[in-house]
């Protein structure tokens, strides 16, 4: 675990608050880093699809555990999207601050070196990896609160955050597949648009 040395803020329905806010009074902290950049109208279509498919997660709470989203578009913008989907998560928004690009989810080098899955943009470019170098990302980060100070226990990127969902374990086990942009039908097979399309 990593003690947080910055006061980080967001902004939701009552407010500026600080990060110890969104623990509400529990000492788990569960965050999903939803991509909205400032730019967008509306939510990225896979973080929306993974909040569409969650089950009821009032049981973490009887295990010391707050659920939040937390994205880097402004709270008017989250606010009406979450209204359009029904959505009761709590939602935060971190414009503003740093917090998205001290925890590799909003990638921009004249902000911060660039890094998402552990790897650097060197590495991931090497790699080819599929995500871009710049832009934002998703994740999901894990918080631990001990009296007034908040601690960084564990970050999961890319792939490692499917376990929110059974979709793509169940989408893997079928023809189509995960049908995402970058990957095409099995030859031979009818060809299928991708969940975007």
């Amino acid at each position: 675990m990593v003690r947080l040395e910055k006061a980080y803020l967001f902004d939701g329905p009552d407010g500026r608050k600080p990060l110890r806010d969104l623990f509400g009074d529990l000492p788990q902290l569960i965050v999903y880093h939803f991509m909205f950049d400032p730019e967008w109208e509306k939510g990225c279509p896979g973080c929306t699809g993974y909040i569409d498919t969650l089950a009821d997660l009032s049981f973490l709470s009887a295990r010391n555990t707050n659920f939040v989203l937390v994205s880097r578009a402004p709270w008017p913008k989250l606010e009406a999207y979450k209204k359009q989907k029904g959505w009761t998560l709590p939602w935060f928004s971190s414009f503003g601050s740093d917090f998205n690009y001290d925890f590799h989810v909003t990638l921009d080098e004249k902000v911060a070196p660039v890094e998402y899955n552990y790897r650097s943009k060197a590495e991931m470019i090497a790699k080819q990896a599929p995500n871009p170098t710049e832009g934002e990302e998703h994740s999901l980060s894990v918080f631990f609160r001990v009296r007034d100070e908040a601690y960084h226990c564990y970050s999961a990127f890319a792939r490692g955050t499917e376990r929110l969902s059974d979709g793509y374990s169940l989408l893997d086990m079928t023809p189509y597949g995960r049908q995402e942009d970058w990957e095409d039908s099995p030859a031979g097979w009818p060809q299928k648009p991708t969940y975007g399309g």
